[in-house]
């Protein structure tokens, strides 16, 4: 173990009662809001959507909540510090992402939908088929999600209480997805939404020290931060430029090139995202959401700039990587060489800093799951099982159920995903969300002839081609860094599916359509199209 991760967990173990005391005030705090969101959740409109009450800002800022997860605190600064240039190719794809958002689906989708994204797709197809697929779309891609926040949780919680054993590591994770579940089953919308508001205040504050008292360390010179970043890699001025991680060979090249389109077009796939637009009461309010979302999710990867290659700058890689193989806890550590390795400042700010982190798991994990819960209960339960007759009450039980059965799903694949680099498993999840989401959502609002059998190729065609990519690919097994690093299956050579899948989901959609004998609804077409549009008729 290195000295500077030695002295970490030296300074965590002497200052373990300020840690334990940062933990439990914010999980008393946010378990408290979702007590009394709890009171207030009454209807299937309050548990799904708020009961569309919250403003465009207050969506805003839970839509920055749910997206800044713990890959981008997290990953992104370990990514960075890691890999230079390279790392900070997930800042800018995730940003990115957004416009597709923006300008493709935030909208239409408000317009045309009720609770999940299979309103949606089943408005004008065959109702029970197409929510059977989105509702098995939507849990998978939560799940792949999901993961990346509890290998957060793990590597995090494990840093400061000192936490070396694999039992320990596995019990942290099975205490987020008990919180998670408490959230979700209590709360609902209602109370997921205030979480997400007050951890993306935290993590923006957190985010905004760290960078200032980085540049401060600089003298506000970042072309001293960039070149003491690079100096100190051990990778001279390559550190700075592309190809340290996906340069290198023609595989890494094209692994790139997979990674940015999964991260461009995910976003516009993500179930959890997708949800958050029918919380508000218009779709004006809905564009408005994405628009502060835009603002506050702009400002906080422009510092993910100053925390990755801080961390470059003040410790040797060596030292991250002997704390998290996949430098996961770059932003911790930072914090304490900020503060002072020995001091009790580094102590208080590595405490406070791991807090937020923790906050945004737990909030991100608890819209992750509200969002499968969901559509498991609206879709399957009570538009498939119950062909509609499903009261509101047996509805909500069946998502409060839904919650308990995903909870323990991802708490037992967290366990195995603990030493995976978080940044790298969101990007495949926003591979399968645009492999198996997308290309539905944008032929269902956007193409006339589209039909039921088009919506199923597409899911289920993108769902099975990303998830098989990705089973047989090195972030299973084959490398010192895969879930599975003692054996190798792995035959597709790139870590991300994104280059194969995405166009797969797009061409099934085409030929399940082209092929299909179906007669499409076009009177349907055209009250969905002018409904999308307009939100005449919306709920």
């Amino acid at each position: 173990m290195s000295p500077a991760i030695t002295l970490a967990a030296g300074e965590a173990s002497q200052h373990r009662p300020l840690i334990i005391t940062l933990f439990a005030v914010f999980v008393a705090a946010t378990l408290v809001i979702t007590v009394w969101a709890g009171r207030q959740t009454k209807s299937a409109a309050d548990f799904y959507a708020g009961g569309r009450q919250f403003t465009a800002f207050q969506n805003g800022l839970a839509v920055s909540g749910d997206y800044m997860s713990a890959a981008s605190f997290l990953g992104i600064a370990g990514a960075i510090a890691l890999f230079g240039y390279d790392g900070f190719l997930y800042s800018i794809g995730f940003l990115v992402a957004w416009l597709v958002a923006l300008l493709l689906v935030a909208e239409p989708l408000r317009n045309s939908g009720r609770y999940t994204m299979g309103d949606v797709l089943a408005y004008r197809m065959r109702q029970r088929p197409v929510r059977t697929a989105a509702g098995t779309s939507t849990i998978v891609v939560s799940i792949f999600y999901l993961l990346a926040q509890m290998a957060g949780a793990g590597v995090l919680v494990s840093l400061l209480l000192g936490i070396t054993s694999d039992a320990g590591k596995i019990g942290i994770v099975a205490l987020v997805g008990v919180l998670m579940i408490v959230y979700v089953t209590i709360g609902g919308m209602k109370g997921t939404t205030w979480v997400q508001m007050i951890k993306a205040c935290l993590l923006i504050a957190g985010a905004l020290l760290l960078t200032f008292l980085v540049l401060l360390k600089f003298n506000f010179n970042v072309s001293d931060l960039l070149g003491k970043a690079a100096d100190n890699s051990g990778k001279g001025s390559a550190f700075l430029n592309p190809g340290l991680k996906y340069g290198a060979t023609g595989t890494t090249k094209l692994d790139f090139i997979s990674l940015g389109i999964a991260l461009v077009l995910g976003t516009a796939g993500l179930p959890h995202i997708l949800i958050r637009f029918y919380t508000v009461p218009t779709a004006k309010a809905a564009r408005k959401s994405v628009n502060w979302a835009i603002g506050l999710i702009g400002a906080f990867y422009l510092m993910t700039l100053a925390l990755g290659f801080g961390a470059a700058a003040l410790i040797k890689p060596d030292e991250i990587i002997a704390s998290n193989k996949a430098g996961n806890t770059a932003a911790p550590l930072l914090a304490l060489h900020l503060g002072g390795v020995d001091s009790n400042w580094g102590a208080i700010l590595l405490a406070s800093i791991s807090a937020v982190a923790f906050a945004t798991i737990l909030a991100v994990v608890a819209g992750l799951t509200l969002a499968s819960s969901s559509s498991f209960a609206h879709d399957i339960y009570a538009n498939v099982i119950k062909r509609g007759q499903a009261t509101e009450k047996q509805e909500m039980a069946a998502a409060r159920y839904a919650t308990v059965g995903i909870g323990a799903v991802s708490i037992l694949l967290g366990a195995l995903a603990r030493d995976l680099n978080v940044a790298g498993l969101v990007a495949l999840a926003f591979a399968v969300a645009a492999s198996a989401n997308l290309p539905t959502i944008l032929y269902s609002l956007f193409w006339k002839r589209f039909t039921t059998s088009g919506a199923l190729w597409s899911i289920y065609g993108g769902l099975v081609t990303a998830v098989g990519l990705v089973l047989f690919s090195p972030v299973v097994s084959g490398k010192p860094a895969s879930m599975f690093p003692d054996v190798d299956f792995h035959w597709f050579p790139l870590e991300n599916p994104g280059i194969i899948s995405i166009p797969v989901g797009f061409l099934l959609g085409w030929l399940g359509t082209i092929l299909s004998k179906e007669e499409p609804d076009t009177g349907k077409y055209a009250e969905l199209e002018v409904r999308s549009l307009t939100g005449t008729g919306a709920h």
